[in-house]
Order: C-alpha cells, then structure tokens, then sequence
C-alpha cells in the first residue's frame, strides 16, 4: 500500500508591514511556497523593507529554505528540496 504525502502548499502574502514577518516565517515552518509581494511596504517605508527581507532570508536558510527575487515586486521562497533555478545553474 503506498502512502501519500502531504500537499505543499503556494501562498501570495503582499507584504504590507513588518509584523508580516511573523506571518511568513510560520508559513516557511510549515514548508509552503509562498510569493511575497513586497511593493506596498517599499512604498511605505524602505528601511523597514530591508529589515524585512533581511529577517525572511535569514528565516528561509535556517529553514534550509530557498529564496530568491522574482523582478521588482516580487520574492519566492521554497521549502527544503524545492530549489529555485538560476541562470548560473548549470541542469546537464
């Protein structure tokens, strides 16, 4: 009998404040996919930005979590054993 495996789950948060960090570092506990929008906070107040990004990153690599910026607006963040491509990425 073969056994299923739980679901992972993607997530769009929009990041309107730095208490979001909260949010978003239990949602990486939980190993979803989450697409952070981080437009209204850079608007808001970019110091608090850097401060949040700064305290995700750290969140996702202690998590063995990838993370990475998806354009402008946009970060990706992924579980363990969810990589995200990048260019330099050599996938022969």
């Amino acid at each position: 009998m073969q056994q299923q495996k739980a679901p992972t789950y993607l997530k769009a948060i929009t990041l309107r404040d730095y208490s979001d960090v909260h949010s978003v570092k239990e949602d990486i506990k939980k190993g979803m996919i989450l697409v952070l929008r981080v437009t209204p906070l850079a608007q808001k107040n970019v110091d608090e930005l850097r401060k949040a990004v700064e305290e995700i990153y750290n969140i996702a690599k202690n998590a063995d979590a990838d993370i990475a910026r998806l354009g402008e607006e946009r970060i990706i963040v992924t579980p363990s054993g969810v990589k995200i491509w990048r260019a330099e990425y050599d996938l022969k």
